[in-house]
């Protein structure tokens, strides 16, 4: 991560709510989010927050980096139909090493809809790719991509394989908690 990343740095990000954003759209195989009104998802504005401290990040980041969110802690307060704008300010609150921190606000032109903080670390990208592979196969990510999740695993594997011993730190028979996925 360069030096350039400091508190007080913000950004801002407009997203015209669609249909497919709401609540219904969230798991349609869950019925019980089917009976839940047409209004923007927690889920999907917890998305958008992540989404803003990213494009907050990117300009700070070396080649070669990128960077898993860690913790979220926001309160979603009000509900918005499709069709208003929802504009999400992200703050750097805080670098702390690979660690950053971002309070978060989002606001869909009529009231604010929800606010809290976001941290991510940063890693190498190969590091992401390597917890990426971890989770090929968690159930969600196979109902969307089924055929290319397979492919992109063998070659994400393959890179995985090439790297030098001490890269590799979340090999399967590493020491980990139960639990702990090794971010």
């Amino acid at each position: 991560m360069k030096p350039t990343l400091k508190p007080g740095l913000t950004h801002r990000f407009a997203f015209k709510v669609s249909a497919n954003k709401t609540v219904p759209h969230l798991y349609p195989e869950a019925a019980d989010f089917q009976q839940m009104p047409q209004v923007f998802a927690t889920g999907y504005m917890v998305g958008l927050m992540e989404w803003t401290c990213l494009q907050l990040l990117a300009p700070h980041l070396d080649t070669g980096e990128g960077s898993l969110g860690i913790h979220i802690d926001v309160s979603h307060q009000a509900a918005t139909p499709p069709g208003l704008t929802i504009t999400v300010d992200a703050e750097c609150t805080g670098v702390e090493g690979r660690k950053a921190s971002f309070r978060v606000r989002a606001h869909d032109g009529v009231e604010l809809i929800g606010e809290g903080r976001h941290e991510r670390v940063q890693r190498a990208l190969v590091g992401v790719l390597q917890v990426a592979v971890q989770l090929f196969d968690f159930p969600v990510l196979l109902h969307h991509f089924p055929g290319a999740l397979l492919d992109l695993r063998s070659a994400i594997a393959a890179q995985v394989a090439q790297l030098p011993d001490r890269s590799r730190r979340h090999k399967t028979g590493s020491t980990r908690m139960s639990g702990e996925r090794g971010f």
